[in-house]
């Protein structure tokens, strides 16, 4: 057989997986944006503080909210034990329980969705030999990820049950970056089925893009630390903190590594510059593309990251200027996930060396 023919069965055999392929990519991306929806619910729950209104954990049976007034009086006094209700909700009313209830419950809830969406169409794809056989191990492993990041959630609840009035930074910024690594993970593997074997000629974007990525991933755990510590109601001016460029309080916890996490003012100040660099890397990574050798799709993916970086910008000096209203704090929490994913869409457009 020569190399022509040779090329030509490959060719075939590619256009004979490329049905298959587009129907396995469709469920993972529909995977892929209810993960993404569930990062959104779950900032809801946390700037809404109805995050530790449900005090069990309750994988099966707390599918169903309460039902009847007894048990929502049950679920209600279980809140009222809590450090959390005494601090922030004293004195709340039954039908605002059920709002901060509600959000929480649902926001369980659509984990199980994506539970199920998962596996089952997975179970098919599997049984009718859908799924190229190196690939399943890796979606088996996500989808175990799916259920640990489930346990996870609750690690991260338990933490403000007790002796805490919201829950440990730590453990939400562990929840948070679990959720991003499966949801990127995800997307990964559909782009692979969708846009396979890309191979750019632009080495030096190629590295540009994976640093900005994890530059992105970085200012969004910092997000993580400081919504946590509630540091975006503090300081609440810009470019200046407390009239200083770098604020006076950073360093003041020992060992010094506590301010990295523990110290509000120090964490807030680490996410504006980790933000304005992840901005400067779009930036350097947008004019790079006009003299790359890039492919359309390629160019068009890193001017929409240039485009989303400057808005998210935008939005977290807006959110904190205005200390925090709900609708920009929400949009910007979208806006940081909606950056991981054109960072992650041109990394993987500008493919690997040939």
């Amino acid at each position: 057989m020569t190399a022509t023919e040779a090329g030509r069965e490959r060719s075939l055999a590619g256009a004979s997986d490329a049905p298959r392929d587009r129907a396995v990519a469709c469920w993972l991306l529909v995977c892929a944006a209810m993960i993404f929806v569930m990062v959104a619910l779950g900032g809801l729950t946390r700037l809404t503080e109805s995050g530790l209104s449900i005090t069990q954990w309750q994988p099966v049976s707390g599918v169903l909210p309460p039902l009847g007034a007894a048990a929502w009086q049950a679920a209600f006094d279980a809140y009222k034990q809590i450090p959390q209700y005494d601090a922030i909700h004293a004195g709340m009313t039954l039908a605002q329980f059920k709002t901060i209830y509600f959000w929480e419950w649902f926001h369980r809830l659509w984990g199980r969705l994506i539970g199920v969406v998962f596996l089952l169409p997975f179970l098919y794809f599997l049984l009718r030999r859908k799924i190229p056989p190196s690939l399943a191990p890796r979606l088996m492993l996500l989808f175990l990820l799916g259920a640990f990041q489930g346990a996870l959630g609750w690690w991260m609840v338990e933490s403000g049950l007790e002796s805490r009035i919201e829950v440990s930074q730590y453990r939400l910024a562990a929840h948070l970056a679990m959720a991003i690594v499966i949801y990127g993970a995800i997307l990964w593997v559909a782009l692979d089925l969708l846009r396979p074997g890309r191979h750019e000629a632009a080495p030096g974007m190629r590295r540009g893009a994976s640093a900005l990525l994890a530059l992105a991933f970085g200012t969004l755990i910092a997000g993580a630390f400081t919504a946590g510590l509630r540091a975006g109601y503090i300081d609440n001016t810009f470019p200046l903190m407390d009239g200083h460029i770098v604020p006076p309080a950073w360093g003041h916890l020992a060992p010094w590594w506590r301010n990295l996490f523990e110290n509000p003012e120090a964490v807030q100040f680490d996410h504006r510059v980790l933000a304005i660099t992840t901005w400067l890397g779009a930036l350097a990574l947008f004019l790079g593309s006009f003299k790359a050798q890039l492919s359309r799709f390629a160019r068009g993916a890193v001017h929409a990251l240039f485009t989303l970086v400057t808005i998210q910008v935008g939005l977290g000096i807006s959110t904190l200027l205005l200390v925090v209203p709900l609708p920009l704090a929400l949009a910007h929490q979208l806006g940081a996930t909606l950056v991981i994913t054109a960072a992650l869409v041109v990394r993987h457009a500008l493919g690997s060396p040939a």
